[in-house]
């Protein structure tokens, strides 16, 4: 066997042995369980739909020892949950994400409860900007990866050939592994510790797509083809209070074009809950502009 490839198989080999020591095993995550990533001190995450309706779990850490963790908080948009450990000393050594590179190799790396590591490795297939998931919770980056998953691997991190943290794995569609990025866990992380939740935008709001006629467009003053006619609106809520009326059509919020759902979730991102943004609305004929103060999405 070629030195070159006996250096390459040691390198994947040791970044594995390197980020062992942040691995947990989740016992309660499914029937085989899942993993866990140490991500603070006392602080682990894993992906939060394994372990939904626990507020306790069983872990099983790199020594070996058996410790219970309590469910800090939990975020199901993010599918992250924040797990208090009191004997988990150390923080994860992160990768730098700008320097990630399309053909890079990664391995997702997970603990099967007293078996120990397991590992799987392959390569960042494509790399995006940032995503929603279908909750609307915002992904600060997309990383494509074909690697193929063993199960457990849930809620383990994705390391580069270094052994640094890219993000967290979770299964997707088919199996497939969706990464959450590093940034994006801290960020939920954060938010965990400093609320207990996280919270994203609501204004009370049933919408619709409408298409504008090039004709009434040209008479309203409207450059988008499209717009979000409002077909619902909760009694009391953000939008009826701001005086958002039924047969509404929005156009713009904070200045940018609504020609989908998808294009109003930014102005409902966490930071501007509890401020208010500008509306432009089409109503009558008419071109308007309403301040609404964004609440809270209700169960987050």
């Amino acid at each position: 066997m070629s030195s070159s490839l006996v250096e390459f198989s040691n390198s994947l080999a040791d970044a594995v042995e390197r980020v062992g020591s942040s691995v947990i095993a989740v016992l309660e995550g499914g029937r085989d369980g899942v993993s866990g990533t140490r991500w603070r001190d006392g602080l682990a995450v894993t992906a939060e739909h394994t372990i939904r309706g626990y507020d306790e779990v069983s872990v099983v850490l790199s020594s070996g020892e058996k410790a219970k963790a309590a469910v800090a908080g939990r975020d199901p948009g993010t599918d992250i949950a924040l797990l208090k450990l009191a004997n988990l000393s150390g923080s994860a050594t992160l990768a730098d994400d700008s320097r990630t590179r399309v053909g890079e190799i990664v391995l997702a790396v997970g603990r099967r409860g007293s078996q120990g590591l397991a590992t799987t490795y392959g390569i960042v297939s494509a790399l995006g900007g940032a995503w929603r998931t279908w909750q609307g919770a915002r992904v600060d980056r997309w990383l494509r990866l074909d690697l193929n998953p063993f199960t457990g691997f849930s809620g383990g991190p994705i390391v580069n050939a270094s052994g640094e943290i890219l993000g967290i794995a979770t299964s997707g569609p088919r199996r497939s592994v969706v990464t959450i990025p590093s940034s994006t866990v801290t960020r939920v992380v954060d938010q965990l510790l400093q609320r207990g939740r996280v919270t994203r935008g609501y204004l009370g709001v049933g919408l619709q797509p409408v298409a504008f006629p090039e004709a009434a467009r040209k008479a309203i003053g409207v450059e988008s083809e499209r717009g979000l006619l409002v077909v619902t609106l909760a009694p009391a809520g953000s939008a009826e209070q701001a005086g958002v009326l039924l047969g509404d059509i929005i156009v713009s919020a904070k200045g940018q074009p609504l020609r989908s759902l998808r294009d109003l979730q930014p102005a409902l991102d966490s930071e501007n809950v509890g401020k208010p943004i500008e509306l432009a609305i089409v109503r009558g004929g008419k071109l308007m502009k309403l301040n609404v103060t964004v609440g809270e999405r209700p169960g987050e």
